[in-house]
Order: C-alpha cells, then structure tokens, then sequence
C-alpha cells in the first residue's frame, strides 16, 4: 500500500487554463494498474476546457460551487456532489463561486487515457 497527502503533492497549472490547477494524487508513474486520481483546483470565475474524451471519469466535488455543463444539461454542484462523465460526453466544470472549488476526478491510466498519466 501506498500513503501520501494529497495537499503535499505538487499543483501544476494547466496548460492554456488560467486559474486551474492539477495535481496528480496516483497516476502510471506510481505504479497504479488500472485508475488515476487526480484533484483540480478551480479559482473563482475560471473553468475547465469544455472537452470530450472516449473513457469515462468519475468527479467528488470536495469543496465550493460549481456548474457543471454538458450534453445532457446544466447541473448545480456542491461539496459532496458526484458526477460521472460518460465516454465521448462534452462536459465543462465552472466555478461560480466565491472561493475556489476543490475536485477529485478518477479517469483511467494509459493508454485508456489517450497517454501516459503523470
């Protein structure tokens, strides 16, 4: 088994997204088979890209207030609310609250994923 705190690992930004940041909690780079795990950060008034990807993922809303936008709607999101994000689903998180919104986002590890996860 393998431990580490998730406020200890670095925060990336990501690439091209202003007030968005990743920090990657298990990835293929820890050995982990089948799943990664990654928590985002999102400043007031900024967003994810508005994407798609042919895997699914699986989003915790850990801490502020989101919308989260995609084909089949616009949804309120809250600390302790969960999405799943289906295969090739267009999907957005914004962050329309006061005080950054905090997620986890499960998606699979390589190659499922399009790469090697960090």
């Amino acid at each position: 088994m393998l431990i580490k705190k998730a406020l200890e690992t670095p925060a990336a930004p990501v690439d091209g997204l202003k007030g968005v940041t990743i920090r990657w909690l298990w990835a293929s780079a820890d050995g982990a088979p089948t799943f990664a795990l990654r928590l985002l950060e999102v400043e007031p008034g900024a967003a994810t890209f508005r994407h798609a990807h042919p895997y699914e993922h699986e989003v915790y809303i850990l801490s502020g207030r989101a919308v989260a936008h995609s084909e089949t709607g616009e949804f309120e999101l809250e600390a302790g609310s969960t999405a799943l994000v289906m295969p090739n689903e267009i999907h957005q998180f914004i962050n329309r609250g006061d005080e950054p919104l905090r997620f986890l986002c499960a998606i699979p590890v390589a190659p499922a994923a399009g790469g090697k996860n960090k």
